[in-house]
């Protein structure tokens, strides 16, 4: 079982760290390779997203990527960016379905801002597309506009797409995923004003006639964000385009009481995925031992669970990251009055510990 292991930028190499520790401890045939992406790889060979770091994501089954960006790199002209790996490796592996599920641990229900009874036993699951919408449109970039208000003036543009198969696809993963879980689905659009969306809706709608077994609901995306804070266990499966997706899983990762709690997985067709937590690079606060690593280490439970078909031991991590929670472990993100304040990689320590003891 190959595994692509890319740290990245900022806390990325120290969160990845631990997630190696804890996978390692479960002692099953693991072939793990380093490889340098983002700010770092752009130090050291001039561009985000190397030949041969691409090469080894697309040979190894699974994709284990800590974060990438750093201030000092935002200068650089946008092509060169350590954000650019990331939307690299999303069109070259064919990453299309982006898992984000946002579950309230019962040890957390107090680290989120909203009441416990609102939070109390939410489970999520958000599925973004990720390979269309305004993020991946052409054309892109500045010119002097010839009419409009300000006729001569300097503006910049971006064009929103999808097509029928990118839709279709993500919407099969959406009510497949539903089935699996309360049978409902939630699809955010805001097909009241962008014709793009008005084209997903009437096509997820035209998919869900293969799913009679699973409600669907459409809902636009700025009801979405308040329903999200209003009613969030009204939600099961929410799916929806590329930058929705984006804005509302980091929405819904503050529920559960800290982004660093909050995993992710990103899989293309054949299974294959990159697993990250959804939390970015932080560099306030790398280098000083302080980072959650448990999105990540999570991630690496779904990196077993999607890509490599290991069921028992994904639930092995999940268990273990409760067991800590249990104990009152707390890294700054989620700590309050009566737990025990812990390090990154005092975390990680204690992760792989619960699961040596489920062993004995």
């Amino acid at each position: 079982m190959k595994i692509a292991v890319l740290p990245g930028d900022g806390i990325g190499t120290e969160i990845v760290a631990q997630a190696l520790a804890v996978l390692q401890a479960l002692e099953l045939p693991f072939e793990f390779e380093h490889a340098l992406v983002g700010g770092a790889a752009y130090a050291a060979h001039g561009h985000p997203l190397p030949e041969a770091t691409l090469k080894l994501a697309q040979q190894a089954d699974a994709v284990l990527f800590g974060a990438v960006g750093d201030w000092k790199y935002d200068q650089l002209e946008r092509h060169l960016r350590p954000e650019q790996a990331i939307l690299g490796l999303r069109k070259h592996l064919g990453l299309f379905a982006n898992f984000r599920p946002a579950i309230c641990y019962e040890q957390l229900v107090d680290a989120s801002s909203l009441k416990p009874e609102l939070i109390a036993g939410l489970d999520i699951l958000i599925i973004r597309e990720l390979t269309g919408d305004i993020y991946f449109g052409q054309p892109r970039g500045r010119r002097i506009a010839s009419d409009g208000l300000f006729p001569g003036s300097e503006e910049a543009f971006d064009t929103m797409r999808y097509s029928r198969p990118e839709i279709e696809r993500i919407a099969h993963v959406a009510f497949k995923a539903a089935r699996q879980r309360g049978k409902k689905v939630t699809s955010v659009d805001k097909a009241n004003v962008l014709e793009t969306f008005q084209f997903w809706k009437d096509v997820v709608t035209e998919v869900h006639a293969q799913y009679p077994d699973v409600a669907l609901e459409h809902m636009y995306v700025d009801n979405a964000a308040m329903q999200l804070v209003k009613r969030p266990k009204a939600f099961d499966v929410v799916v929806t385009g590329n930058m929705f997706g984006d804005i509302l899983s980091d929405e819904a990762a503050m529920l559960t009481g800290s982004i660093g709690m909050l995993p992710s997985a990103s899989l293309n067709e054949r299974g294959q995925g990159l697993y990250e937590p959804s939390h970015g690079s932080a560099p306030d606060i790398a280098g000083q031992g302080i980072a959650n690593p448990l999105a990540t280490i999570l991630s690496a439970a779904m990196l077993l669970r999607y890509s490599l078909r290991q069921d028992a031991a994904a639930a092995r991590i999940e268990a273990a990251v409760q067991s800590v929670l249990a104990q009152g472990l707390r890294t700054p993100d989620i700590y309050r009055e009566g737990c025990t304040r812990v390090g990154t990689a005092q975390m990680g320590a204690a992760v792989v510990a619960a699961l040596r003891a489920q062993a004995g």
